[in-house]
């Protein structure tokens, strides 16, 4: 049975399952995996910072996602379509484990910070 994001395993678990998928991915796992080299026993945790900051409203995340966003797009060009399927995974992911206001929560933030990391990384190249 499904329950809402709650704590810091769930976070957990959601980050990790959705990176799964991320870096078996057709359309973005290669820019995980061989343009940015992500380095996952360092990435991971920020991620769970990050989300427990945004979700759970505790202050564990610290850093600038935009400026590794921006750093990553002069090495290889990022796409809306590549934001989208970024969603797709994030929310798929969400919706196999969780529901609820929290999970609910995590897909209308994501889809802000794709929505302004896409536009102000397109501006960069206007």
């Amino acid at each position: 049975m499904k329950k809402d994001i709650e704590d810091a395993e769930d976070i957990k678990q959601l980050v990790d399952s959705f990176y799964k998928k991320v870096q078996q991915d057709e359309l973005i796992g290669y820019i995980f995996n061989d343009v940015a080299k992500v380095n996952w026993e360092k990435h991971l945790p920020i991620m769970y910072n990050f989300w427990e900051t945004l979700l759970l409203e505790k202050t564990s995340f610290t850093g600038n996602p935009m400026l590794k966003h921006r750093m990553l797009s002069k090495k290889t060009p990022l796409a809306q379509e590549h934001f989208d399927r970024w969603l797709k995974l994030w929310y798929t992911t969400i919706d196999a484990s969780f529901v609820g206001s929290v999970a609910e929560a995590a897909k209308t933030r994501s889809k802000s910070i794709a929505d302004l990391m896409w536009y102000k990384i397109s501006q960069q190249h206007v």
